[in-house]
């Protein structure tokens, strides 16, 4: 959409708000990015201490791990539901395209819930999925 709009510039035929739509198809791609990535364990953990640490130590430290990843992804499904209610009433939109944000703060609050859902999963059985 960038790649259009530039080239819409340099040929004088502009795509008003691309910025807009760029930044719709980033927050819903990073939401399900996020929830992907924890699905598969692909998350970024530092695996150097887990190697220094007995199976058993690792096992528990992994199961910490998950927690604190839940209670994190807990805090911003709290702060984005709270937002959202907020807000509700708004009727916020973008100004030229007029997109509603209504649907992509419940799809990040959702996303949210998601990934935390799975780190609590993840610590309660002991492994990765």
């Amino acid at each position: 959409i960038d790649a259009i709009a530039v080239i819409g510039r340099y040929v004088r035929i502009p795509l008003l708000g691309s910025i807009e739509i760029v930044q719709l198809m980033v927050g819903i791609s990073g939401a399900l990015a996020l929830i992907v990535a924890t699905l598969h364990g692909r998350h970024a953990m530092v695996k150097i201490i887990l190697k220094l640490l007995n199976e058993r130590n690792a096992k528990v430290a992994r199961r910490v791990n998950s927690i604190f990843a839940a209670m994190f992804f807990l805090a911003l499904c709290l702060g984005s539901f709270w937002i959202a209610a907020e807000l509700w009433g708004g009727f916020e939109e973008s100004e030229l395209w007029q997109i509603p944000y209504r649907p992509l703060r419940i799809l990040v609050t959702a996303s949210m819930a998601c990934v935390a859902t799975v780190f609590i999963y993840q610590a309660w059985r002991g492994k990765d999925l």
